[in-house]
């Protein structure tokens, strides 16, 4: 399976929420029909690890760098807001 780009949403300021599944199977991340964006993680939700595999995932999807998206909200929840900041 080729990686999912979400270049598309790569705009300073943009928001993306982004349901997460840690301990899953294998990395990836997916985009449903309604635009929902999923993301799954080897990594247990332990002292945040999850939320850093998730920044970096969501990062290269996006095509931005990872200093570039600020974990908003949910830090320790599944449903988690990502903002992309300026260059």
């Amino acid at each position: 399976m080729a990686d999912l780009s979400l270049s598309h949403l790569a705009v300073p300021g943009a928001r993306i929420a982004v349901r997460v599944t840690p301990k899953a199977s294998r990395t990836r991340i997916t985009q449903g029909d309604d635009g929902s964006v999923r993301a799954y993680v080897t990594v247990p939700p332990a002292d945040g690890k999850a939320n850093i595999a998730v920044q970096g995932l969501l990062a290269k999807a996006l095509g931005v760098p990872k200093s570039r998206l600020t974990l908003t909200k949910g830090h320790k929840a599944r449903d988690k807001l990502f903002t992309i900041s300026e260059a």
